[in-house]
């Protein structure tokens, strides 16, 4: 039996598209709570937005993921299934053998590796567009003769940026002349530390609860089953991955104007002396919200995708 199936590739490929669609809005809303400035809370931070950009400004930067992340995801759920296979015809002798928990582990652990090569450039350019539209905080910023005797005074001010970037590609190219190939991959460390065990947490609570939910006999689960195990999955997933998350967006957001960051330590230590403990969970509420719909539209369009293929 050959392990390699291109058709998991591209029922990927139909999921990350509808789950980007769905999920976009959302996903602006996270990151600007994470590594923005003036936002009290999540329904704030939506009427804010709302507010100043319109309807708009929710779907910023989402060209690119669209065309990016949709193959971003092929990539993810067809490296986990054939992975998937490749497991179990070395261990069982036989790729349809069923995967047990530590196929599944390692699977899973692998593809969050595998993810961070295509994706940090991806998330990084999506973030960067989100962001640009940010107040910019300068601090130190010294106002001539306001000081006493010493002739300036550092204050913290805020400058309304002006966009930076004119799109995607415009995005990429600044980045390489500026920052050079390791700039596409600024956060990409702590997205190693987000992904891991974030797809751990994404693919073993979906085939746990899809397994579950299925009633016993049932030689596939039932669309809606796969819908609940999906969303589900996706909001434990997301929820346990946003201090990482966090850090990430952080890392990914800084040096639009001026680096604020050191790397992932400095971050995180950093953002804990100025903000506290909980800095590390802003936008969890949005996390969860938001990976329920797009792993939910993920999980059945992929799996009614492959149904089809199949069937062929």
């Amino acid at each position: 039996m050959n392990c390699f199936h291109l058709d998991d590739f591209l029922a990927g490929w139909i999921g990350g598209a509808s789950s980007v669609i769905v999920g976009h809005p959302l996903d602006t809303v996270k990151t600007r709570l994470q590594a923005g400035k003036g936002y009290k809370n999540t329904l704030h931070c939506v009427l804010t937005i709302y507010r100043k950009e319109t309807v708009s400004g929710f779907f910023k930067g989402l060209s690119f993921p669209l065309a990016s992340i949709t193959v971003y995801n092929s990539v993810v759920f067809g490296f986990f299934s054939n992975t998937q296979r490749l497991i179990s015809k070395y261990r069982y002798g036989d790729g349809r053998h069923p995967s047990g928990m530590l196929d599944l582990t390692v699977a899973s652990m692998l593809t969050g590796l595998v993810s961070v090569g295509l994706g940090a450039p991806v998330d990084l350019v999506k973030i960067r567009l989100q962001m640009q539209t940010q107040p910019l905080l300068a601090e130190n910023f010294h106002l001539a003769g306001s000081g006493n005797g010493s002739g300036s005074m550092p204050v913290a001010v805020q400058l309304q940026s002006q966009p930076t970037y004119r799109g995607p590609l415009h995005c990429i190219s600044s980045i390489l002349q500026t920052e050079g190939l390791a700039g596409l991959y600024r956060g990409a460390g702590a997205m190693v530390l987000r992904d891991v065990p974030g797809y751990t947490l994404y693919f073993i609570p979906y085939a746990l609860l899809c397994n579950w939910f299925s009633p016993e006999g049932s030689a596939s689960p039932h669309p809606c089953s796969i819908w609940l195990a999906g969303g589900l999955a996706g909001s434990i997933s997301w929820v346990t991955a946003t201090p990482a998350d966090v850090v990430k967006s952080r890392l990914q957001a800084d040096a639009m104007h001026q680096r604020k960051y050191k790397g992932i330590l400095h971050c995180i230590t950093h953002s804990y002396k100025t903000e506290g403990i909980h800095v590390f969970f802003r936008g969890a509420t949005v996390n969860a919200i938001r990976g329920f719909p797009m792993s939910a539209t993920m999980f059945l369009t992929y799996e009614l995708s492959l149904k089809f293929f199949r069937s062929l």
